[in-house]
């Protein structure tokens, strides 16, 4: 049976607010890029201590990318698909994006299971750049980095560029392989919490 983990809100505010101050030295990032559902939260969160003392607040926008299938069970268990399907894209057209092209971009999304989400990310959206820079006729390097609350040490199916994984890839925590319960996912949110408070503190 998958050992089931209970992510509280609170948890994921820890989480963010102690990874901030870090992300801030290592990454310095202009934009955030949610990956939906999951990154959502987290980004808005994490949004809030990186806003610097009369600095402004940094953009946030979204990308909607799905990698799971239902297994049948009656019960919202899920496991990874083979096939990212996307759902939600930037547009380019808007003001509030306009180019990517010379940005320091960070990436967020609540786990990091086998990797295939993220690097599905990362690859269509340096190929974006690409094209906005021929398009622009512009040569600024674009950096990507990326923040998950949770990194399954597993092995991964996904690959990320060698420079990310070396030093612009950040997880709050390294989890065990488990079925990680996010609060934003719960019908019943006071149960979840009573089952987060039960599991102890060495759950991961």
């Amino acid at each position: 049976m998958v050992q089931k983990v209970y992510v509280t809100y609170n948890d994921v505010h820890k989480l963010c607010k102690e990874s901030a101050q870090r992300i801030l030295d290592d990454f310095k990032p202009e934009l955030i890029i949610a990956i939906g559902g999951g990154g959502y939260i987290p980004a808005r969160i994490l949004r809030s201590f990186l806003k610097q003392p009369n600095g402004k607040n940094i953009s946030i926008q979204a990308i909607g990318l799905s990698l799971y299938e239902n297994l049948g069970t009656g019960e919202p268990e899920e496991a990874p698909g083979t096939e990212v399907v996307r759902l939600q894209w930037l547009d380019f057209s808007s003001e509030a994006i306009n180019h990517l092209i010379g940005k320091n971009i960070l990436i967020v999304d609540e786990v990091d299971d086998t990797r295939t989400t993220l690097q599905y990310a990362v690859q269509e959206l340096e190929k974006d750049v690409q094209e906005q820079s021929r398009k622009l006729g512009r040569s600024e390097k674009t950096n990507f980095s990326i923040f998950v609350l949770h990194n399954k040490d597993k092995e991964k199916r996904g690959t990320l560029p060698e420079e990310i994984v070396n030093s612009r890839y950040l997880a709050a925590r390294t989890t065990k392989d488990v079925w990680l319960c996010y609060p934003w996912e719960a019908v019943d949110i006071e149960e979840h919490d009573r089952l987060a408070a039960q599991q102890g503190e060495d759950s991961l």
